[in-house]
């Protein structure tokens, strides 16, 4: 028979023995064969315990097998056992199952059975074992054993390593009078006695004082105190052990988790760092694991993944979907649905089939879902067999029908994603969607709303353009959504106007403007500015004009708008020029979206040779970008329309604002040109708007600007004959900028004497 058959067969025996022995046994002691022969069960346990082929862990199943059996023979057996002080693997494995015996809840029959052949065990060479033994006895009471303990230390014939033992056992002990015993043995002569004993005290927490006197002063406290109290501050230093092991662990762990950070971001070679990581991952430390894990999930999420981790940590890190540590396969799974490129799927979904716990097991669920995904995609490298998937749909459907709502969550997520692909027929696929709807359909309480949404959410997905079944689903869940559309929460809203927009985009901008433009979810109004960025026209400007100005949709809405003026016709911007850009007006646009929009409407007028309209927005734009400080962009209109005007009144009342689009620009140059063509057609009144902007602009002249430049271009003009009041003019302002003498006697740049009439300019 093989090994391996010989472990399992042992460890079926265990389960069915424990089962038994709480029970109260089915195996009556009356009922045991009297012949002396082993039945063929116990003839193999005990082939299990003693042949040298076992291993560790099968002679310690077959020992508690024995243990656990009503059977006197297996009893015999295992005293048998202990009496082979040449076998250590034997009488560890026997001990170790009375120290597992000790800890379990079954009570050991007849324990006093074990007594003498344990201290035999304590007496044996190998240290470790000796140790074992005395672990075992804690089986017992104190009194059952103490007095074996003090003749065993006591007897001059035990070996010193058998008296060491014996401290090593009353150390193990939770008992006042076990530590009065170790006191005593500080004065023993024997020096190593002497030195073991207190170093078992210092172990326990027992100060053991500096002579016998104190200790003496010390037994006799205790005795005071009594058995209640010592183990109180047995259990309280304990304790503190604990705490402060723990605290002392973590504080070591951090530094080596440190460590192995500082390392791997040492490294700069892809393969080497898929490498490093392989190597921990299969390490036996938990936190390490964890800790590589963690690593492997963050190289997914990063801006550049490496590319070699699949190929080198793929096939270790699927291993650990089943591993001995609940948090290591929990993280695993999260990890596995990152790692798209690791065919998992066949392992996940045999975990999936054996884990026990629930959490785990959700996460195993969620990330089968993605492999399946993934791998049933069009360009996946992929391949797993279509009877996986099949399973995990009935998963799917399992986690649906729960009652717990995130299992549920989960369960319509991963419907959904395999419902998305290609593999089912139309009928398969609409026995789901039924189970979806119906699912749904059965959540009432206004608790349920957030469930509600997930699985809404899932319905509109299996309607977007990439779901192979998307007409059928279009069909059943259509009227959800709609009904879903006076919901009160609002993620079940957001959810029903995903899927209207899937089904149709226009319809549901025409539905949706009626009665959702000012939802109280921000969600669902920028959805609907979005959809009529995407398919909205006139009949939307007007909705979208009054959130221009708002928080968060400003934007969006003011872009949806340009996008619909972009493609309008110039007819119905004509009709928007003066809504849009009048100043007390119900539009909160800025200036920047004023010009904006006006230069559409600029391009559409000439595109369409639309001149009254052309003409009223180059106006509204040169007024804008004169208040905006865009002087030359300003100028260029309002030169333009200078030059187009039909009329002399027309021209007069463009030419200030161009002059002082000039001035401002500046081109004083360009601004000495218009007055000097002023002067060719007469002289210029002192009320003329030219006179009367030039004046302002050198009385208060911009930040920065010099007026006297001004003054000096205006001065080189060549004025015709008969303009004495530009002469005056020109005097005054030459006087008021004229430049004063500089220290030294010299003169500053000075403003020329005016032209005389008629005369070129020097």
């Amino acid at each position: 028979m093989s090994t391996g058959r010989l472990h399992l067969i042992v460890l079926a025996s265990v389960i069915l023995l424990q089962s038994q022995v709480v029970t109260g046994g089915l195996f009556a002691a009356e009922t045991v064969a009297k012949t002396g022969e082993l039945d063929p069960q116990l003839k193999l346990t005990k082939d299990a315990l003693l042949d040298k082929g076992s291993s560790d862990q099968m002679r310690a199943n077959a020992a508690t097998v024995m243990l656990l059996s009503e059977n006197p023979l297996a009893r015999g057996i295992l005293l048998d056992a202990l009496k082979q002080t040449e076998n250590s693997a034997v009488l560890n494995a026997v001990c170790k199952a009375l120290i597992q015996a000790g800890t379990g809840k079954a009570a050991l029959r007849d324990a006093g059975d074990f007594i003498e052949p344990l201290f035999g065990v304590m007496g044996a060479d190998n240290r470790e074992t000796a140790r074992l033994g005395a672990e075992a006895t804690l089986i017992f009471d104190y009194e059952q054993i103490s007095a074996q303990i003090d003749r065993m230390i006591s007897d001059a014939a035990t070996p010193l390593q058998a008296k060491l033992v014996a401290i090593y056992a009353l150390e193990l002990r939770p008992d006042m009078r076990a530590a009065v015993a170790l006191l005593r043995l500080v004065d023993n002569p024997q020096k190593e006695i002497s030195e073991t004993a207190q170093e078992a005290l210092s172990a326990v927490g027992i100060e053991c004082g500096d002579s016998p006197a104190v200790r003496a002063d010390t037994i006799r406290q205790l005795i005071a105190e009594g058995p209640t109290i010592f183990l109180q501050k047995r259990l309280i230093r304990k304790e503190s052990l604990i705490r402060n092991t723990k605290v002392e662990l973590a504080l070591w762990q951090g530094r080596y988790l440190q460590a192995l950070g500082d390392v791997y971001a040492s490294i700069s070679d892809d393969a080497e760092k898929a490498k490093f990581l392989s190597g921990h991952l299969e390490g036996s430390e938990t936190v390490v694991r964890l800790w590589t894990l963690e690593r492997i999930r963050q190289d997914r999420v990063g801006t550049r993944p490496n590319p070699k981790l699949p190929e080198v940590v793929g096939p270790v890190l699927v291993k650990l979907v089943a591993d001995g540590d609940r948090n290591v396969r929990l993280k695993t799974a999260d990890v596995l649905s990152f790692m798209t490129e690791v065919d998992s799927a066949q392992m996940l979904l045999a975990q999936l089939e054996a884990e026990q716990d629930d959490q785990v097991k959700t996460a195993i669920f969620s990330a089968l879902g993605r492999a399946c995904y993934i791998a049933f995609l069009p360009n996946s490298k992929i391949n797993i067999a279509p009877e996986i998937r099949k399973k995990t749909l009935e998963w799917a459907v399992k986690y649906l029908s729960d009652e717990t709502a995130a299992k549920t969550e989960k369960g319509a997520e991963v419907l959904r994603m395999l419902l998305e692909q290609d593999g089912l027929t139309n009928s398969e696929a609409d026995k789901h969607f039924a189970l979806l709807a119906d699912r749904y359909a059965a959540l009432k309480s206004d608790s349920d709303g957030t469930l509600r949404g997930e699985l809404l959410s899932a319905m509109s997905a299996l309607c977007a353009p990439q779901s192979m079944h998307k007409a059928q689903s279009r069909k059943r869940f259509g009227p959800f959504f709609e009904a879903a559309l006076s919901d009160k929460t609002d993620f079940v809203r957001e959810a029903a106007v995903d899927g209207l927009i899937h089904i149709d985009k226009a319809a549901a901008l025409k539905r949706l403007a009626k009665d959702f433009v000012a939802d109280p979810s921000i969600i669902i109004r920028k959805k609907l500015i979005a959809l009529a960025a995407e398919v909205g026209g006139k009949e939307d400007l007007a909705w979208l004009a009054g959130k221009i100005g708002s928080n968060s949709e400003s934007e969006p809405a003011w872009q949806a708008m340009l996008k619909i003026f972009n493609g309008a016709e110039a007819e119905v911007l004509s009709t928007w020029v003066g809504i849009f850009t009048a100043e007390a007006g119900s539009i909160q646009a800025s200036d920047s979206q004023k010009i904006t929009f006006l230069e559409v409407a600029k391009r559409k007028a000439v595109a369409e040779n639309k001149p009254a309209m052309l003409q009223n927005v180059q106006e509204k734009l040169a007024g804008l970008y004169l208040k905006t400080g865009q002087y030359e962009q300003a100028a260029s209109y309002l030169g333009g329309l200078y030059v187009a005007a039909s009329t002399e009144e027309f021209k007069k009342a463009i030419l200030p604002d161009l002059l002082y689009a000039y001035l401002m620009w500046p081109k004083v140059d360009l601004a000495g040109q218009i007055v000097e063509n002023r002067l060719i057609e007469a002289d210029i009144d002192p009320n003329d708007a030219v006179v009367r902007s030039l004046d302002e602009y050198l009385a208060r002249p911009p930040a920065g600007a010099d007026p006297n430049l001004l003054v000096a271009a205006l001065t080189k003009i060549k004025t015709p004959a008969g303009r004495p009041l530009w002469q005056n003019w020109l005097r005054d302002w030459a006087a008021r900028f004229r430049k004063p003498k500089l220290a030294g006697g010299s003169t500053g740049a000075t403003i020329p004497e005016p032209n005389s009439p008629g005369k070129p300019r020097s």
